[in-house]
């Protein structure tokens, strides 16, 4: 789940701030705290606490992935949100005109993440650290996440990438 903590706290009610020091491991979070925290990433709070890991294998079926949309931009998580999890796999369909982000949005990915992506239909450019690449249908990309980036379709049909992002594989 590609959340920001401005993100974490619109969705949970929880301050960034306070969503801060609980990831840093500067204070425990109260049980109703855990609970907002876990509502907010869609997570059962014994899910945040990893109390039912019993479960091995989740099967997520087609069309039945978390998805949200954003002015032209349709995104579908295919994994489930699974506490501990490292890596995250979507799709993403671009209208025509359509982008992932905008110029100056700030990363959305943790330090030392990286993301591959690859064009499943249409074209798209990748806009990354002042430089842009074309890709075609086929054509995958792998970069570091944590900096600023957005991919955009230019084309004239739909464009569709399967984007995935690997949190914290990258040493300094």
């Amino acid at each position: 789940m590609d959340l920001s903590l401005r993100d974490l706290a619109e969705r949970s009610g929880v301050s960034a701030p306070m969503l801060s020091q609980v990831e840093r491991g500067d204070t425990s979070p109260t049980l109703t705290i855990a609970e907002k925290i876990a509502s907010g990433l869609d997570l059962t709070l014994s899910q945040l606490l990893r109390l039912d890991e019993d479960r091995h294998v989740v099967v997520v079926r087609s069309g039945k992935g978390r998805s949200r949309r954003r002015r032209g931009h349709r995104v579908e998580e295919l994994t489930p949100p699974l506490p501990g999890q490292r890596a995250d796999v979507s799709v993403h369909t671009l209208a025509p005109g359509a982008a992932t982000g905008a110029v100056d949005d700030p990363p959305m990915h943790e330090p030392g993440s990286r993301e591959t992506a690859v064009v499943v239909e249409g074209t798209a450019e990748l806009f990354i650290d002042g430089q842009r690449h074309e890709l075609g249908e086929g054509d995958s990309v792998t970069f570091d996440a944590d900096l600023p980036h957005h991919f955009e379709n230019n084309g004239e049909g739909d464009a569709r990438l399967i984007a995935v992002v690997a949190a914290g594989l990258r040493r300094g």
